[in-house]
């Protein structure tokens, strides 16, 4: 760990924004690094859909799943050695089952809606799940109020972002991406606290357009982290001109940002002030430092642990470089990536944008 101590003299506190498979992957990393008591992750639940009468988090089961060692390494979600068989008997019923809920995934998913209809908040219901699961990172929802991600397709379509990935097979047919719920909603309790706390910010690797963007779209995040005074610093999601897993690749094409290194930089130039990027992209390392962001070139694979926790703690290390140096102020006359009142202005002439 190489960040300075925290305001309080304890260790540092990190907040990481998150959602999806690789930012699992980079928080196991980096609770190798950081005292796990000191992180706080905020999870993207734009996801969040009722499936076969159950409330689903994909993203926050996830990271819990992964944090607590249970997840099914292969897939990268769900849990390891779970069955399918209330999955399977549904379907004998006629169901459609495209949504693949292990047993006691659903269990999970059961009694964070029992909670829900018995009156608890989902940050609550979060905190119960890792407890069970006996994870030190503290898990906090984006926010509390429904934040559905649509997706925009050609010929007029709009579909759940679940609807998008699981049942149509992510296609390359993205014209907008519909955050006007995230927009709308208000931090979960803690979030906000949390971000001003920080002593560091970090941006997994995560989709930028429908894991960070619902995130930084909800009402007072983005705000509160331009006042923060703790470093943001982001790892490419992006490596060789493609994502790791997942539809990074059609969403941010969709929405006209360019699918590289260089593309998310710019896609979060208006908040991130440094840039972790992959070896295979040092030589877009020029026109990311062009748009005002510090970088860092490393080796950002995650074939193990112990890369996951090495590129943790580069991330960390540019984030202490920006301490020491001063990071630029937020905002100012930077008008593009996840800013501006319509909240995500980037794609030149096609400006189908991340629409509200």
């Amino acid at each position: 760990m190489t960040a300075g101590p925290s305001a309080d003299g304890g260790a540092p506190r990190v907040v990481a924004l998150a959602g999806g498979v690789g930012a699992a992957r980079f928080l196991a990393g980096l609770a190798r690094v950081v005292d796990p008591e000191r992180i706080t992750v905020v999870g993207n639940t734009g996801d969040d859909l009722d499936f076969y009468g159950v409330h689903v988090s994909p993203d926050l089961d996830i990271v819990t799943y992964t944090l607590a060692g249970r997840v099914d390494r292969e897939k990268g979600y769900g849990l390891a050695g779970d069955s399918f068989h209330a999955v399977e008997a549904l379907g004998a019923l006629g169901h459609p089952t495209w949504f693949r809920l292990g047993d006691r995934d659903l269990a999970t998913c059961l009694h964070r809606s029992l909670r829900l209809r018995e009156g608890a908040g989902l940050a609550a219901i979060t905190d119960e799940v890792r407890r069970t699961y006996r994870v030190a990172v503290r898990i906090l929802p984006m926010s509390e109020a429904p934040c559905p991600t649509y997706v925009l397709l050609r010929g007029g379509r709009r579909v759940h972002f679940e609807e998008y990935l699981a049942r149509d097979g992510a296609p390359d047919e993205v014209e907008a991406v519909d955050l006007a719920a995230a927009r709308a909603a208000s931090a979960a309790p803690g979030v906000i606290e949390a971000i001003r706390a920080a002593d560091v910010i970090l941006v997994c690797p995560s989709n930028p357009v429908v894991s960070i963007g619902p995130i930084i779209a909800v009402r007072g995040v983005r705000e509160a982290i331009a006042a923060a005074r703790a470093p943001v610093v982001a790892v490419s999601p992006i490596i060789g001109g493609a994502p790791v897993k997942g539809p990074a690749d059609r969403l941010l094409r969709g929405i006209g940002v360019e699918v590289s290194a260089r593309g998310v930089a710019g896609f979060y130039r208006d908040w991130v002030r440094g840039y972790v990027m992959d070896l295979r992209d040092a030589a877009q390392r020029a026109d990311v430092e062009a748009l005002g962001l510090a970088v860092r070139v490393t080796d950002t694979v995650m074939r193990n642990a112990d890369a996951a926790a090495n590129l943790a703690s580069e991330a960390l290390q540019l984030a202490s470089d920006l301490t020491r140096v001063g990071s630029p102020p937020s905002g100012g006359e930077r008008n593009h990536g996840l800013g501006g009142e319509r909240g995500h202005e980037l794609g030149g002439e096609r400006n189908h944008e991340l629409r509200g």
